[in-house]
């Protein structure tokens, strides 16, 4: 699907979004006469694995940035995406929240119960055998869904860095339908090597790697916001740079609480990966400068030295 372009992979994406949230409305339903608004308000702190708790929530609601990847394939994207990311925080808050109420209030909390796949157990208690299967079914489409749209945001992400001369220039051809299919292939390779992990350590090396990724972010962010304020940009954040300061504040304190979590195992191959990360950097220059792989720079980029006055009419940043 990535490789015949982001129209086929977003029109499958909200299908499959569609599937996988169906049953638990289904299921909400069937749990009305059943809830017990009083179970909501059961709370134990002194029961919590906060490090799972931060990191699994820190996971589930993180990646937001990961259109940036793609806005250059987005028409319109001052007045598309933030309309796109509005929609979708209501429905992620609500994909999560809803089925939690359920869970929750429907039938009697063991904590002890609450693992990996449990929803299921929980389908299968209020509706039955069938619900539960379509449950598991939904959470498998689900899984296809974040696949497939991690891999349209990486592979893209690999072919903007091939663009800027980062990458060697083979990262940047595309296929004939336009999709960076040598990211594509990178991308899927990265799965199968994070598939000998479990999946509380996938979470937590990746989310270890993203807490970097963003800081990095949000430093290049500020450091163009002043250096280049009036560069061309497909949208912009319409706040001064004071505002900007302020709203990177709150994410920075939740990055370095995730980060002050870690266990040392996943902090040992988190630290790895960026070690690497930093070698290859300047090997990556010494073999642009050997000539040995061909690097360039696309044309059709923006030149960030050059000011658009234009740009100060956009919506978001």
């Amino acid at each position: 699907m990535n490789y015949r372009g982001l129209t086929i992979v977003g029109w499958v994406a909200v299908l499959l979004g569609a599937v996988s949230l169906l049953p638990f409305i289904v299921m909400g339903l069937v749990a009305i006469p059943k809830l017990r608004p009083g179970r909501w308000l059961a709370v134990n702190l002194q029961d919590v694995n906060w490090s799972l708790y931060l990191n699994t929530l820190f996971w589930n609601l993180n990646y937001w940035d990961s259109i940036s990847t793609l806005t250059g394939e987005v028409d319109n994207p001052k007045k598309t995406l933030p309309k796109a990311l509005f929609y979708a925080l209501i429905l992620v808050v609500l994909g999560y929240f809803f089925p939690l109420l359920i869970g929750t209030g429907a039938i009697h909390v063991d904590r002890e119960l609450w693992a990996d796949g449990y929803f299921s157990d929980i389908a299968k208690i209020i509706g039955g055998v069938w619900l539960s299967w379509w449950v598991q079914g939904a959470a498998a489409m689900s899984n296809m869904g974040m696949f497939v749209a991690e891999m349209s945001s990486d592979s893209f992400q690999l072919l903007g860095m091939a663009e800027r001369g980062m990458l060697p220039e083979f990262f940047s051809r595309r296929s004939r339908h336009g999709t960076p299919l040598v990211g594509i292939l990178f991308s899927a390779s990265g799965v199968i090597l994070l598939s000998w992990l479990s999946f509380q350590e996938i979470v937590a090396a990746e989310n270890f790697l993203y807490c970097f990724g963003m800081l990095i972010e949000f430093v290049a962010f500020m450091r163009l916001r002043m250096k280049y304020p009036a560069a061309s940009r497909p949208y912009k954040i319409p706040l001064g740079t004071v505002g900007s300061i302020l709203m990177l504040i709150p994410p920075t304190v939740l990055i370095v609480v995730v980060l002050a979590l870690s266990s040392f195992k996943v902090m040992l191959v988190s630290l790895a990966a960026i070690l690497v990360g930093l070698i290859l950097q300047p090997c990556l220059k010494f073999v642009d400068k050997r000539r040995w792989v061909k690097f360039s720079v696309s044309g059709d980029l923006p030149d960030l030295q050059t000011a658009e006055h234009g740009s100060a009419d956009s919506l978001v940043g």
